[in-house]
């Protein structure tokens, strides 16, 4: 089937020319042929092989695809594997598998062209954590069936608490005894043991069993059982508990360092109690969680289920556990001091015995300064059961009765929530003293010496005495203070009658009347009221030039300040202007010159009161809290007909943000897993995906359905106004048979992302009897001949409606059995009664057969029987 075309030189060829040989294939039959061509080269001989092929395929795929480590959060993962032909035509491949996981293959039979490749792709849903380890058959045309394995992990999102010293799990952490109102400190590492990224939350459980919250485990059952009933239980615990930080994002396989705070506080109770007896144990578990499965808060709330918590195994428990104890701090004497009577300039002491009567800390002190009193040493630290003296004095600064508050400070680590939550050493707790002291008048007995003659400066009416170590010098002669109207004593009658605002001049004052005075002043004398004459010294008073001139500068300065008093105002009003010059406070300042209104309960509306609802961003979650908010979001009403976008300012500035894990942990949506159950094929079944939304902004949720099975569902894309209730009915329809499991996904303004599992049952149309036998015997009262008859009820339990058709069975004669109706439909969820009827003849049959036959779907036999009674 070779074929040589060739012309052979007679003479030898000479170098640098060539030969040319055509060799020729023609295939008779399906089949690779083999063949050798000779070639002479003088004395030598050349074999060249030759090889006719058949055209084939040849095709190849890779025995082991691995999908690596996948975290179980419904979400569908698609990895694509390669059937590649080296051959010259076409080759067909087959897919068959039957293993425990649920795979979705597709394309699972089909073509691949010569010298292409064809891609499968490959679905996994990620819903039960597990290892894969399945195997697939691929029948490639010409190699016979491969084996392909499929292997993969998928696990948890997990999270654990290690310690930071020593990197081991950590179960609890105790805190031990500390004061009330002081902090304790502890850090762990909070671990990602995981290959994805995990947002998390802080949540206190204060409704955990085993959880103590400030009994005294030291004292009796009665005595707990006691207090236990007189204890406020309206404890918030988030006040006890700080988690620093609360909410965070964890990259895979991190680590981050965490601060537990532990701050006891003293409850308060409705009858007095002994210090000693007001130990107050906790134990508190703090839940670290994945924040991302809200949903399943919510049950099918359609069916009228209520809604649960929920409790899945993406979080850690930490115990958390420590004692409050009270100060008890004595001192003797105390707490009123009385301090011994004492003069001015003197100093008094008392000796007073600071005592720390606690068996379980030590107390660091501090006295605060007091007027007239002083501590020494103002501080100190006592150590359990311990004593220390200090001298406390009184050093009066001024004679009087004094009652002093003193106050003595226990200091301790406290944490400081107005800066950051910085655990600052300041005052837990104050203890009070009283202290008591007069301080008394010494008598100073007065000496008076005769005057030689020469008058001082200040002297009494007479100048005769001087009173020594009572007067005080002044820079100024004294000179009449008194208005003349304010005394008559031996006015003159001439006198009596000035209206005018004249001085009121001493007897010696003379020198004060020898100085320049200004001119429009008037005395007069302290009796008589007689003017007095004041002279004024040319050479020093002020001309009338002078004093115009004094008033102009004085005009001047006045004018200058005031000035730049109003260009400073005028600065800061162009700078408060510039301030509040905005679309809110349009160039107003707030509160200027208003009144803030009076507003009581009765005021406050219950749109206001539900905006409480939403938790603040500043304090620690708690169990309590979120189930109280989910009891509140489900019984809210349903909005319908939201915006599909952001069509507002305020809409599109909410829907822009970015939230934060604590606030996602407001946000349901769910049920996570939204299981059809078993449904018919070619029917619509729907189901409500719930959208709460406990914040005090507008989301935005948008609905990625990429499913052929879910393309009727709408809408896709709705903005959820705050403290909102709503839902998206999820429609499935399908036409294959078998077990559907496919996810879709959602975000959350735009950013954050979400899957929701669709899983359901596709069975074909099937119809039950309520009896696969059927006796008929007559019934009294009817009429010849249709007296034997009976019911049977066929029953749909499928969602969809059924068609059927009656057909006897018989093999020769005519039946004597009806049944009507032959055909029909039954709706979903609901039966039919068909009234089976016995005619009897002549040698008719007493038993009979029929066959129910299901469109698209199963059939069913009745048998009859006749039960004919003679009297």
């Amino acid at each position: 089937q070779f074929k040589l075309i060739v012309k052979n030189p007679e003479k030898p060829i000479p170098s640098g020319l060539q030969l040319k040989a055509v060799v020729e294939y023609s295939p008779e039959l399906a089949e690779d042929l083999q063949d050798k061509l000779v070639l002479l080269i003088d004395d030598d001989k050349v074999d060249i092989p030759l090889l006719g092929l058949i055209p084939q395929c040849h095709l190849e795929i890779e025995s082991e695809f691995n999908f690596g480590e996948m975290i179980a959060n419904n979400e569908m993962i698609t990895k694509k594997i390669s059937i590649t032909n080296h051959g010259s035509t076409s080759g067909l491949f087959r897919i068959s598998y039957d293993g425990v996981v649920l795979l979705n293959i597709k394309p699972i039979r089909g073509v691949v062209k010569p010298k292409s490749v064809r891609t499968i792709e490959v679905d996994i849903c990620t819903d039960v954590p597990g290892v894969i380890n399945e195997m697939m058959k691929v029948k490639l045309e010409g190699c016979g069936f491969t084996e392909v394995w499929i292997k993969g992990v998928v696990v948890e999102q997990a999270l654990k608490v290690l310690g930071v010293s020593c990197g081991k799990v950590l179960k609890c952490i105790n805190f031990g005894p500390l004061y009330f109102g002081t902090t304790k400190t502890e850090q762990i590492n909070l671990y990602n043991e995981s290959p994805e990224r995990m947002d998390w939350i802080a949540v206190l459980e204060d409704n955990a069993v085993g959880g103590e919250m400030g009994t005294d485990l030291q004292g009796s059952t009665d005595a707990v059982l006691q207090a236990l009933s007189r204890r406020n239980r309206n404890v918030d615990v988030s006040t006890l508990v700080l988690c620093v930080p609360s909410q965070g994002t964890l990259m895979p396989f991190e680590k981050s360092l965490i601060t537990v705070c532990f701050s006891p506080e003293k409850f308060e109770r409705d009858f007095e109690v002994s210090d000693s007896l007001l130990i107050q144990d906790y134990v508190i578990f703090l839940r670290f969680e994945t924040v991302g499965k809200r949903g399943d808060c919510l049950q099918t709330l359609s069916d009228g289920a209520t809604a649960t918590t929920r409790s899945h195994s993406r979080h850690v428990d930490l115990a958390l556990m420590g004692s409050g104890l009270p100060v008890m701090v004595t001192f003797n004497p105390g707490p009123v001091i009385n301090f011994k009577d004492c003069y001015l300039g003197e100093e008094t002491q008392v000796l007073c015995t600071v005592k720390n009567e606690s068996e379980f800390l030590p107390v660091s002190f501090s006295f605060r300064k007091t007027t007239h009193f002083s501590v020494s040493p103002e501080r100190g630290k006592l150590k359990k059961k311990t004593e220390k003296e200090v001298v406390i004095s009184f050093s009066p600064r001024h004679i009087g009765t004094f009652e002093m508050k003193q106050i003595v400070d226990m200091i301790g680590p406290v944490i400081d929530k107005n800066n950051g939550d910085v655990l600052k050493t300041k005052s837990f707790h104050q203890k009070y003293l009283t202290f008591l002291g007069v301080c008394k008048s010494k008598r100073k007995s007065i000496l008076f010496s005769i005057n030689p003659g020469l008058t001082p400066l200040i002297s009494n009416p007479t100048g005769q005495y001087v009173v020594r170590g009572t007067g005080q010098f002044s820079d100024t002669a004294p000179v009449a203070i008194l208005k003349s109207t304010q005394t008559q004593i031996h006015t003159h009658r001439k006198n009596r009658n000035c209206k005018d605002d004249a001085l009121i001049a001493f007897p010696n004052d003379r020198a004060a009347s020898l100085r320049p005075s200004e001119w429009n002043k008037k005395y007069r004398t302290i009796f008589t009221k007689t003017e007095r004459y004041n002279y004024i010294d040319p050479e020093f008073a002020y001309t009338d030039s002078e004093r115009l001139l004094r008033k102009e500068h004085k005009k001047f300065y006045i004018d200058f300040l005031s000035r730049l008093r109003q260009r400073r105002l005028e600065k800061e009003a162009t700078r408060q202007f510039h301030i509040y010059n905005n679309p809110v406070s349009i160039g107003i300042k707030p509160a200027e010159g208003l009144t803030s209104p009076y507003i009581s309960i009765t005021n406050i509306s219950k749109k206001q009161q539900h905006k409480m609802l939403a938790l603040e961003d500043n304090c620690l979650l708690t169990s309590r809290k979120l189930a109280a908010l989910v009891s509140k979001s489900t019984n809210k009403a349903v909005w319908s007909w939201l915006s599909p976008m952001p069509s507002s300012t305020q809409e599109k500035q909410d829907c822009s943000l970015t939230l934060t894990p604590k606030q996602l942990h407001q946000i349901f949506i769910g049920p996570s897993t939204i299981d059809f159950g078993e449904v018919s094929v070619c029917s619509t079944t729907t189901k409500e995906l719930h959208i709460i939304n406990n914040l005090s902004v507008h989301i935005w949720i948008q609905v990625e359905i990429k499913v052929e099975e879910l393309q009727e569902t709408s809408p896709l894309s709705q903005v959820v106004p705050p403290l909102t209730k709503t839902h998206i009915p999820i429609v499935f329809e399908t036409n294959t048979l078998g077990i559907f499991k496919r996810s879709f996904s959602y975000k959350i303004n735009n950013q954050h992302l979400g899957h929701v599992l669709v899983v359901a049952h596709a069975l074909p149309a099937e119809l039950e009897l309520s009896k696969r036998e059927l006796i008929l015997s007559p019934i009294p009262g009817c009429l010849a001949g249709t007296e034997f008859r009976r019911t049977v009820r066929v029953c749909n339990r499928r969602n969809h409606p059924a068609g059927f058709t009656w057909k006897p069975v018989t093999a020769h004669r005519k039946t004597a059995f009806t049944i009507k109706p032959t055909r029909g439909f039954v709706e979903a969820n609901s039966d039919l009664e068909c009234e089976v009827v016995w005619h009897p003849r002549f040698s008719t049959l007493e038993t009979g057969e029929f066959t129910l036959c299901v469109h698209k779907g199963k059939s069913i036999n009745l048998k009859c029987f006749v039960k004919v009674t003679t009297h």
